[in-house]
C-alpha cells in the first residue's frame, strides 16, 4: 500500500523549484510526488497553493515567494498571468532561453534516444511587438482580446506586448463599432451570433490588412465598419470578411469577400518577396525567421549542385530560400492555394529552379520517382504533430543523403529523429531558434544524415 502523505487541493505547501516542465511551469517534489508550480522559477523556495491534486502529480500556483531566483523579474503586462497569451513574463530573457535550451536538449535525449550537443539558443534581439499576425478571439460584451490559460474565456485585451500597436488599433476599432451598432458576438457553446474573430496582418513596410471572421454571410454596417477601421490605423491595406459557419474551433474562413482595399499584403522575407493573403501561412517572426531559414540552408550543405524536396513547403518560402543555393527544388503542399501561391512568388522573384506540386508526402515521392528524380536533401517543415510514420518511411525510401526537419513542437521532433534513427538517419546537429519570446514555444531544426551508424 502506498504510504505516501496524501494532499489536497487548496492545501498551501512549502517546496523548491529544481527545474521546468515544457509548457513553462516549475517543477518541485513533494512526499515522493512531482508539483507541476506555474509562476515557479527554479532553484526557488516558495509557498504553493495546490489547485489539483491527482495520484501521481500535484499541480499548484506561487502563493508566495520565499527565495526568489535571480531569474526574476516583474511581469510588464497588466494582464498577465490571467491572459494565456504569454507564460514566461515573470522571469529574465536570459532565464527563459535556458528554460528552451533544457525543453529541446530534454526532448531529442529522452524521446529522440539522441545524444547531441545543443547550442545556446539563438535569442531575439526584439521580444516586444514582434509578431506579423493577430488572432483575436471575440466573446459577448464585447470583449476581444485572448483565451485564458487552459479555457476558453475570452480576456478583454487592450493592448498585448507581442502584437503591433496597429494590431491593437484594429482591434480598438471593431470593439467599439460591435458596441455602437449592436453588432452580436458568435457563442461558440449556442452556436449563434455573428463575429468569431479578428485576425490583422502586417508587414515591414508598416501596412496591416484587417479581416473579421464572421458566423454568416456578411455583417450590418459594413461601410460604418471600414470607415472605424481606417480612422483607426493609416497604414491600413486592406478589409476582407471571412466566412466561418463551421461548428468547430477553426479560426479561418471557407471563403473571402473584400470589403475596401486590398485582399492581401506583400512582405520581403531572405531578400525575397511573397504575396499573403488571409490564409496564408507566414511564419509570425520575420528577424527570427531569417535566422531561422539562414541555419535550414546552412544544415542543408547546398553546393548549387543538389536537389531538394521541400516539404509543407506552404507558399514557398523555404523552397525558394534555398533555391538560390541549390540545383533545383521541388516543393509539395496539400492546400492547392498555397501551391498557387507558392508558384507565383517563384515567379515574383525570378526563381526558374523551382517547381510545387499539389501533393502529400507519398504522392509526391511518387510523382519525382516517375520523373527520375531522387532529392540530396529533404527539408520538412510539420505542423506541431509532427510527421506520420509513414511519411518518415517515404523520406527514407527516397534516401536523400541529408533530412533537415524544422519543428515548432520539441516532443514531436524527439519522436520523429527516433523513428529515422530506426531507418538509417542519425541526428548530427541540432539547434535552437527562439521565434516566440515570453510564450514557452521554441523552434527547433535538426540535420538527420543517411548511413552514419
Amino acid at each position: 500500500m502506498d504510504k505516501r502523505t496524501m494532499h489536497r487541493a487548496g492545501e498551501l505547501c512549502r517546496v523548491t523549484v529544481g527545474g521546468y516542465a515544457s509548457d513553462g511551469a516549475g517543477v518541485a517534489r513533494l512526499d515522493g510526488q512531482v508539483v507541476f508550480v506555474q509562476g515557479g522559477l527554479r532553484g526557488e523556495e516558495c509557498l504553493v497553493r495546490l489547485t489539483h491534486a491527482g495520484r501521481t502529480a500535484l499541480w499548484g500556483t506561487v502563493a508566495e515567494v520565499l527565495t526568489p531566483s535571480p531569474g526574476r523579474t516583474a511581469p510588464d503586462c497588466p494582464h498577465f498571468p490571467r491572459c494565456g497569451g504569454c507564460q514566461l513574463r515573470h522571469m529574465s530573457y536570459a532565464e527563459e532561453l535556458e528554460l528552451k535550451r533544457g525543453k529541446v536538449s530534454d526532448a531529442l535525449r529522452r524521446l529522440g534516444g539522441a545524444d547531441v550537443e545543443l547550442p545556446p539558443v539563438l535569442g531575439a534581439a526584439r521580444t516586444e511587438r514582434y509578431r506579423n499576425k493577430a488572432q483575436f478571439p471575440v466573446a459577448k460584451g464585447p470583449r476581444i482580446g485572448f483565451y485564458r490559460a487552459r479555457s476558453h474565456e475570452v480576456i478583454d485585451v487592450d493592448d498585448c506586448l507581442l502584437q503591433s500597436e496597429a494590431a491593437a488599433r484594429l482591434r480598438g476599432a471593431v470593439r467599439d463599432w460591435m458596441a455602437r451598432y449592436a453588432v452580436p458576438a458568435y457563442d461558440e457553446r449556442a452556436r449563434t451570433g455573428l463575429v468569431r474573430h479578428v485576425y490583422v496582418r502586417t508587414n515591414r513596410a508598416g501596412e496591416s490588412l484587417c479581416c473579421l471572421l464572421v458566423n454568416g454571410r456578411g455583417v450590418p454596417r459594413e461601410a460604418e465598419l471600414v470607415r472605424a477601421l481606417r480612422a483607426a490605423e493609416p497604414g491600413l491595406a486592406g478589409v476582407v470578411l471571412g466566412v466561418n459557419q463551421s461548428h468547430s474551433n477553426v479560426i479561418l474562413g471557407a471563403s473571402y469577400r473584400t470589403l475596401w482595399g486590398a485582399d492581401a499584403l506583400t512582405d520581403t522575407l531572405c531578400g525575397l518577396t511573397f504575396r499573403l493573403s488571409v490564409p496564408s501561412f507566414y511564419q509570425v517572426n520575420p528577424d527570427q525567421t531569417e535566422a531561422l531559414y539562414g541555419q535550414a540552408v546552412e544544415l542543408a550543405g547546398l553546393t548549387g549542385r543538389e536537389t531538394v524536396l521541400d516539404l509543407y513547403c506552404g507558399i514557398g518560402t523555404i523552397s525558394l530560400a534555398m533555391a538560390r543555393r541549390a540545383k533545383a527544388v521541388w516543393g509539395a503542399e496539400v492546400v492547392p492555394e498555397a501551391v498557387d501561391d507558392a508558384i507565383a512568388n517563384a515567379g515574383r522573384n525570378r526563381i526558374a529552379n523551382a517547381r510545387f506540386l499539389c501533393a502529400d508526402a507519398g504522392e509526391a515521392a511518387r510523382r519525382l520517382s516517375a520523373e527520375g528524380v531522387r532529392p540530396d536533401v529533404v527539408c520538412v517543415d510539420p505542423p506541431r504533430k509532427g510527421l506520420a510514420e509513414d511519411v518518415v518511411d517515404t523520406i527514407a525510401a527516397m534516401a536523400p543523403a541529408r533530412v533537415v526537419y524544422v519543428s515548432c513542437d520539441p516532443a514531436t521532433l524527439g519522436r520523429d529523429v527516433k523513428r529515422f534513427a530506426g531507418r538509417g538517419y542519425r541526428l548530427e546537429q541540432a539547434r535552437a531558434v527562439d521565434m516566440f519570446p515570453r510564450t514557452h514555444h521554441v523552434e527547433t531544426i535538426v540535420l538527420l544524415q543517411r548511413g552514419t551508424l
